[in-house]
């Protein structure tokens, strides 16, 4: 689905790039991989949450960094089509473990009891780490100041 598709649903607009928020949500997604790290032992579930949350933020600045913000309801999958659509057609088993960890983060975060195994969220960390460095490296090339991170 091409960004004039998501225009004409109302599901995205336009905005100016603000590469202080990007730089912020960049940094932000680098931290929350940390954080799903230092949990990981502790409490799987939210370790997974978190390493979700870390790259939902680097995809949110990725977006910003394109000029573009999700609209209504739903924003988190269309920020997965968006990311997709953006990152290009060699990241897509990226985009789909970005895709299946939302939804299964819906469903630790809606129901009580959704366990975790210890390989699962190792598994979802290292994804994270992976999709998180592939968009800090195509963000870069929309504002080399974030070489600073």
């Amino acid at each position: 689905m091409a960004y004039e598709d998501l225009r004409e649903k109302g599901l995205v607009e336009d905005v100016k790039p603000n590469f202080s928020e990007v730089s912020a949500l960049i940094a932000r997604a680098v931290k929350d991989l940390v954080t799903a790290r230092a949990n990981a032992s502790i409490d799987r579930e939210w370790a997974y949450a978190i390493a979700y949350q870390g790259m939902l933020r680097a995809s949110k600045g990725m977006i910003a960094a394109e000029g573009l913000r999700p609209r209504g309801r739903d924003q988190q999958r269309t920020v997965v089509t968006l990311v997709g659509a953006i990152i290009g057609e060699d990241a897509r088993p990226l985009v789909n473990a970005f895709d299946r960890m939302r939804r299964r983060w819906q469903s630790i975060i809606e129901d009580a009891g959704q366990p975790v195994s210890r390989y699962e969220v190792e598994g979802a960390i290292k994804e994270a780490q992976r999709f998180i460095e592939r968009t800090v490296e195509w963000t870069r090339t929309r504002n080399p100041q974030l070489t600073l991170l």
